[in-house]
């Protein structure tokens, strides 16, 4: 019996509070928060696993900040977590990639929260993987903070599994949804991105209007070259976060440039990229705009785009001397 319960599985929960106390002067506001959260994504992901049998798939007829049109999801996700993390009373201020302005909802609350409530939401029309982003920031340093003095970020994935992956600065860790009990367990303790995978995420539909250093890394790359491990394998599913997550686990590079259609980038600097780059930091990875760490720019407005290439240290050493 004992033995048992010794190797019993960890859940995000334990894992949680654990953390808490490496913090004498903590008063459990975060491990609250992070429970709010962990709370709506188990309710998206019960409506995802739903989305070929209940009236959410398709669109509102409406269309985001970003002239992308709403999916009906997409609408729910984001009501959810904003009527969540308001219950929660830890959040001063939300924003979300849905909403036009952010949300003020208590005063002299601890924290404000960035999300993306549903990542790559067209990819439910084909029963691929999507995914819920966030990112949080203590309240005392204002509404437009660097990606570096992010508190926590992470991302929950829902595909053939439904796993939390988050860091709070100190290392990152995954946990998969147990459908049996209703519970995230430690999956992926400890994550650490592969020093360099000849594997590249990007979607090269409009490469001819990506800038030439772009271009030419993209051309080199698909040389035959065994001592380089050329040529490189292309993986593109089409959801930001879904292509991150592989290239956490797997190595190798993600790329999305600006383009013609989108001259300053088009992932979105506070609801995607410095989530991302936070978590690929604390796994040994690097994340970039341009020639810019992604968590030193200094944001100018909630919506702002970026290019991003983000992904192995080898590899992008490797772009860098383009």
């Amino acid at each position: 019996m004992s033995k048992n319960m010794s190797n019993k599985p960890l859940s995000l929960t334990e894992f949680i509070l654990k953390e808490q106390q490496a913090f004498p002067k903590a008063h459990g506001n975060f491990s609250l928060l992070m429970e709010q959260i962990e709370y709506a994504c188990k309710i998206i992901a019960s409506h995802v696993r739903q989305a070929g049998l209940v009236d959410i798939l398709g669109v509102t007829g409406e269309k985001n900040t970003f002239q992308d049109e709403v999916k009906k999801i997409d609408v729910f996700s984001n009501d959810l977590l904003i009527e969540v993390l308001k219950t929660s009373g830890q959040v001063a201020m939300i924003a979300s990639e849905e909403l036009t302005e952010p949300i003020a909802l208590k005063e002299n609350a601890p924290y404000i929260v960035f999300f993306d409530p549903l990542d790559g939401s067209s990819n439910t029309d084909i029963n691929a993987p999507i995914g819920t982003i966030f990112s949080i920031y203590h309240t005392k340093g204002g509404l437009l903070q660097k990606g570096s003095e992010q508190v926590a970020a992470g991302y929950v994935l829902y595909g053939t599994s439904t796993i939390f992956v988050y860091t709070s600065g100190k290392g990152v860790n995954g946990f998969t949804l147990d459908p049996a009990i209703g519970t995230f367990l430690l999956s992926h303790p400890d994550i650490k991105i592969p020093e360099f995978n000849n594997l590249y995420s990007v979607n090269e539909g409009e490469s001819l209007t990506f800038n030439k250093t772009t271009q030419k890394f993209l051309h080199w790359i698909k040389q035959s070259d065994p001592t380089t491990k050329r040529p490189y394998k292309l993986r593109y599913i089409g959801a930001m976060i879904a292509d991150v997550h592989r290239t956490l686990l797997k190595g190798g590079l993600f790329l999305y440039p600006a383009t013609g259609k989108n001259p300053k980038g088009k992932l979105r600097l506070m609801y995607e990229a410095n989530p991302a780059a936070l978590i690929l930091r604390e796994a040994g990875g690097l994340a970039f705009s341009d020639k810019t760490p992604i968590l030193d720019l200094m944001p100018e407005h909630v919506h702002q785009q970026v290019p991003v290439v983000l992904g192995s240290k080898g590899n992008l050493e490797v772009f860098q001397e383009f």
